[in-house]
């Protein structure tokens, strides 16, 4: 019987000792290290001057996804602001976006970011393009030419826009993939 009140090896033993201690010394805190970082855009600014705390198992990577996501940001260079150059670009892990290069604690970090490319500039650059075209198309050509008349195979007369959205997809289509037609034999 002596041995079920005695206790085992290993038992963690509740105790009710009541302690001095206040609230503050209770917790044990530890200095998460971080770094200020100068963001500059195109070699202008700094745009931004602030901390932030590295991560990683080892606590010592930049999380750089999340500068790139609330900066707009489509690349980020390591900068020297004396001579307003760029290094080279910072390099991150893309399944959990930190920097695969270590940073030590209370280092001043300068980035230069490149801005991310604006979705309307490039619609609105394909859009006026194609009213350019229709328009000229439209202007030079009233009439059908006799020569396209005696080509057409078929009774359909294709009306100019349509034939300027052609022209345009083709050609960039020529633009983005360069060899887009020879992987199709053409």
């Amino acid at each position: 019987m002596e041995e079920e009140k005695a206790p085992l090896i290993g038992e963690i033993e509740g105790t009710s000792q009541v302690s001095n201690t206040t609230e503050s010394e209770r917790h044990v805190r530890t200095k998460v290290p971080e770094v200020e970082i100068h963001l500059f855009r195109q070699g202008k600014g700094p745009v931004a001057v602030f901390k932030m705390n590295l991560g990683g198992w080892e606590q010592d990577q930049l999380e750089v996804r999340d500068i790139l996501d609330k900066h707009g940001f489509k690349s980020l260079y390591a900068f020297n602001p004396q001579f307003r150059s760029r290094g080279v670009p910072v390099r991150f892990n893309p399944r959990n976006g930190r920097s695969l290069l270590t940073y030590r604690d209370g280092v001043v970090v300068y980035l230069d970011g490149e801005p991310k490319d604006s979705l309307v500039q490039p619609v609105t650059r394909i859009l006026i393009g194609v009213a350019v075209v229709t328009l000229m198309i439209t202007i030079l050509s009233r009439d059908t030419p006799e020569w396209m008349k005696k080509l057409n195979v078929s009774s359909v007369n294709f009306p100019p826009w349509i034939l300027a959205c052609v022209v345009i997809v083709f050609t960039r289509m020529r633009k983005r993939t360069k060899d887009f037609l020879k992987r199709r034999g053409w």
